[in-house]
């Protein structure tokens, strides 16, 4: 009986010869540039190809919180039309992407910190998007979870409130963005792995896989924490990009008691309860670079205590699954997404570290509009790979500082 069933956008394709455009990974940015070129270029005649299966890299590791209450005023307008595509890409697709825009609620632990959310509070308000500054009591309200007692290791002093963040089922929207892609045209080949990209007088020329060579003039590296490595071994081009491996897991099933997504830089530490109930808990990245993907001990340890300590209701609960992904980090924690520069027909879309699933609606529809009539979109410009030989650095951990040249 088993064999009558199907993926949900038909059989396994045949690897055709040529494409108009072959994207390298079946993650979520991927998956969404080739399911814009179809639906808003018009172009169908893309491949994806994926080494493992859609979703295996960060797609279906990360635990799908949205927010565009961003510190830069470049990347604020990139996240907030990631929000308000969620809605959008749910009707096209008729598919239930479980958009819940239940609201973020950053913590913060020192007046240091509240002074910085200000200044992120003003970045977001000036673009349009709802943040607001509240009190620890205000934050209580909202969450009554909350331990706002000063005996904890680092007490709260209040939070930044984003009303239009929330949580997006990440399986769902790699599922539906696939079958999306699909019945558009765009062919989906799974285990199939690049073996080559090349090039010639400097322009791409094609790709060459497991499963037989494929001429094409246009190739997006959408691969998550396994682009830098890609493209520095077939193309020769090398990225300021470290990887890092950053886990998350659930808790057993609980009665309702989060109807926000809780975080706090002080304790490296994330909270939301799924629909099912789960608490869906993650930290900060290991601090060496790897490939592993293997989860530890320490971890555990420290998810356990940070909870307790601002979530005591937490206290005793079961850890359910525990898995980890790859974060590829570049020195400003802003991505890269870059094209048509080096090599004639190269697109790199990179580099997101833990933000890739927040904004992978939007960048796929600008990278759609970029591969497909080569035209550098602006709002894409001030992630240029140039930006680290012009001292432009703009992400948020550079937010703070004015870099020139002349420093």
């Amino acid at each position: 009986m088993f064999d009558k069933f199907k993926p949900m956008w038909g059989k396994r394709p045949q690897l055709k010869k040529s494409y108009d455009a072959v994207i390298v990974g079946g993650g979520l940015h991927g998956l969404a540039t080739a399911y814009f070129l179809a639906t808003r270029h018009g172009i169908t005649d893309v491949a994806i190809i994926e080494k493992r299966y859609i979703g295996f890299g960060g797609a279906g590791r990360n635990t799908a919180i949205v927010r565009a209450n961003q510190r830069t005023q470049e990347n604020v307008p990139l996240y907030k039309e990631a929000l308000d595509l969620w809605p959008v890409l749910t009707k096209e697709l008729d598919y239930n992407l479980m958009f819940n825009n239940c609201g973020n609620l950053n913590l913060m632990h020192s007046e240091a910190a509240m002074k910085a959310a200000r200044m992120t509070i003003s970045s977001a308000q000036f673009q349009g998007v709802e943040s607001h500054l509240i009190d620890a009591k205000e934050a209580k309200e909202l969450v009554p979870a909350l331990n706002i007692s000063r005996d904890i290791t680092f007490p709260i002093h209040g939070a930044m409130f984003h009303p239009p963040g929330g949580v997006v089922r990440h399986d769902a929207v790699v599922w539906g963005l696939a079958e999306g892609a699909a019945k558009n045209g765009v062919q989906i080949h799974q285990q199939t792995e690049v073996t080559a990209i090349n090039v010639e007088k400097g322009k791409i020329t094609g790709v060459e896989t497991d499963r037989g060579n494929i001429k094409t003039n246009r190739v997006l590296v959408a691969a998550g924490g396994y682009s830098a490595s890609i493209i520095s071994e077939m193309v020769g081009i090398r990225l300021p990009i470290s990887v890092l491996n950053i886990q998350a897991m659930v808790t057993q099933p609980l009665k309702p008691l989060l109807n926000h997504v809780v975080s706090s830089g002080a304790y490296h530490c994330y909270a939301n309860q799924t629909l099912k109930g789960e608490i869906a808990t993650g930290a900060h990245m290991d601090a060496w670079p790897n490939y592993t993907t293997l989860t530890t001990a320490y971890y555990i340890k420290h998810q356990a205590e940070a909870l307790s300590q601002f979530l005591p209701c937490l206290k005793g609960v079961k850890m359910m699954r525990h898995w980890s992904g790859l974060a590829d980090m570049t020195p400003d924690m802003a991505p890269i997404m870059d094209g048509n520069d080096q090599v004639e027909g190269l697109f790199i879309d990179c580099g997101w570290g833990y933000f890739g699933f927040k904004s992978c609606s939007s960048t796929g529809k600008y990278f759609a509009q970029f591969m497909a009539d080569g035209e550098y979109p602006e709002i894409l410009k001030p992630f240029t790979l140039r930006r680290f030989e012009q001292h432009k650095l703009m992400g948020e951990t550079a937010a703070l500082v004015n870099y020139s040249a002349d420093n």
